[in-house]
């Protein structure tokens, strides 16, 4: 990518000869090197030099070296990577929610208090979900083998992902969720450890799991919990890719029966999106893997690469992706970086729609494909337009914790794009809360809150009213009146 971006970010403290020009010396030379100067701060000020700390971003890691020999004349004391500085210790952590000032806390949240609660809980198991984080909570699992668009880097490698994606749970959808990045590639192990911790759970968030394991052991974990299990890479990406489409539609005055898509890559993603675009009428479909097109004349040696050779390409066609964009409306993108060049995105249709969705490089350069389509997204947070799961996971979730829901249904996937004709699917909406109705880190308003809503504030930082005192007793465990003898 030659755009400098905040993903590589950094900070040159640098000493220079004092004088009433050389603040303004250094940005220019870091300006002339391409850097985008985002900050400057006076440092130290003395009568013979001044230090002051330059904020910029730049597009790789040669850029940032050619940046910093660009600074000729001066001295660069040191250069920091503010991605990295961000990471030091981890971007989440654990912090209670109810106060613990003194013996009287410690006796009501910790030990004599908490033993009735478990007891509670233990005669009537459904009070775990008022009585524990398990109706607010969430495990991110990955077994590291398919982490972003990097392959298989392993789980300890994995864990700045899951981290990443915990800390977006909390605060775009008022999650609380763990990261479980396990050293396993096992199917029937991930399978039988994530069935283990489930108790603690409202739900399981899988991710970042090679295909085509992920499709079993997302299918067997549906199959065998009562709490709902949903893989971001699939379902995740294919409700924002088909929200973001339907959206792109309107732009280009195209309706979605009437276009060509080509999709690259059917691994989890793609798979999701053909499945969700069939599902809401997408009639001209191509999805190209590394080989070439998917297609009828080819038998494959996973059911859901055949599904999609069965449900899509009706024409048969069996070229390659760069053929494939000839003459195309819409280009999804799920697979791999600089797949396409500039000729491949001018052959497509007038008015077209390029979503290059691969992580962290997309498979055409996006400000190459602006020259020609008229709609370009990317998955990155640096560019307009972005196809990222983050918009879709946190509130999705968000509804299902908050509806008590045990399973995820392709209406309710549906449901989540925020697409008016659901044609027949407004039982999907009245399961799931639409994600545009819950504001970061808050669920739906009180009036509107099932019972498995996220608490309010804990009575320690309130006065509680008596319906408060009697809605928080376990089922068979009433609380007295206030002023009467406690059980």
């Amino acid at each position: 990518m030659a755009a400098p971006s905040p993903g590589y970010s950094m900070i040159l403290r640098v000493q220079a000869p004092s004088s009433f020009t050389a603040t303004s010396e250094i940005v220019s030379a870091a300006a002339a090197a391409g850097a985008a100067v985002t900050a400057l701060d006076i440092v130290e000020s003395h009568s013979d030099h001044v230090v002051v700390d330059v904020s910029c971003n730049v597009s790789d890691a040669s850029h940032r070296d050619e940046v910093r020999e660009a600074l000729d004349g001066v001295h660069v004391r040191q250069v920091s990577d503010r991605t990295f500085l961000i990471h030091l210790g981890g971007k989440i952590e654990v912090t209670p929610r109810v106060s613990l000032r003194n013996r009287d806390d410690l006796s009501r949240a910790y030990t004599p208090g908490l033993a009735r609660v478990c007891m509670a809980i233990a005669e009537n198991p459904d009070d775990a979900r008022r009585l524990t984080i398990k109706r607010n909570t969430v495990a991110v699992v990955t077994d590291g083998t398919a982490v972003l668009g990097l392959g298989d880097i392993g789980p300890a490698a994995a864990l700045p992902v899951t981290e990443g994606k915990a800390a977006l749970f909390k605060a775009f959808g008022g999650v609380d969720a763990w990261p479980v990045c396990l050293d396993t590639k096992d199917t029937d192990e991930i399978v039988r450890i994530v069935k283990a911790m489930a108790p603690v759970y409202g739900g399981i968030n899988l991710g970042d799991i090679a295909a085509p394991r992920c499709f079993e052991i997302e299918a067997r974990l549906r199959e065998e919990l009562d709490i709902p299990v949903f893989h971001d890479d699939q379902h995740g990406t294919a409700i924002v890719a088909l929200a973001a489409l339907f959206n792109a539609l309107r732009v280009v005055d195209k309706r979605l029966e009437d276009v060509r898509i080509v999709v690259s890559g059917v691994g989890a993603a793609g798979h999701a999106i053909v499945q969700l675009l069939k599902a809401q009428g997408a009639g001209d479909i191509v999805a190209c893997s590394r080989k070439g097109a998917i297609h009828r004349g080819e038998t494959y040696g996973d059911s859901h690469r055949q599904w999609i050779a069965e449900n899509t390409n009706e024409s048969g066609f069996s070229g390659s992706l760069k053929e494939a964009m000839a003459g195309a409306d819409v280009f999804v993108g799920v697979s791999a970086p600089n797949l396409l060049d500039e000729d491949d995105i001018a052959s497509m249709a007038d008015r077209s729609i390029v979503f290059a969705v691969a992580n962290p490089d997309p498979e055409v350069d996006p400000t190459v494909a602006a020259k020609h389509a008229e709609v370009v997204a990317t998955g990155r947070s640096d560019f307009p337009n972005q196809i990222n799961n983050v918009l879709a996971f946190p509130g999705l979730f968000r509804g299902l914790l908050d509806a008590g829901a045990t399973d995820i249904t392709t209406e309710m996937l549906v449901a989540a794009t925020g697409h008016r004709r659901l044609r027949g699917r407004r039982s999907a909406q009245r399961e799931l809360h639409r994600p545009e109705r819950v504001r970061p880190g808050r669920g739906p308003p009180p009036s509107r809150r099932p019972s498995g809503r996220p608490p309010r504030p804990p009575a320690s930082r309130r006065t509680p009213a008596p319906g408060d005192r009697l809605s928080a007793a376990p089922a068979g465990h009433p609380l007295p009146a206030p002023g009467g003898t406690p059980p």
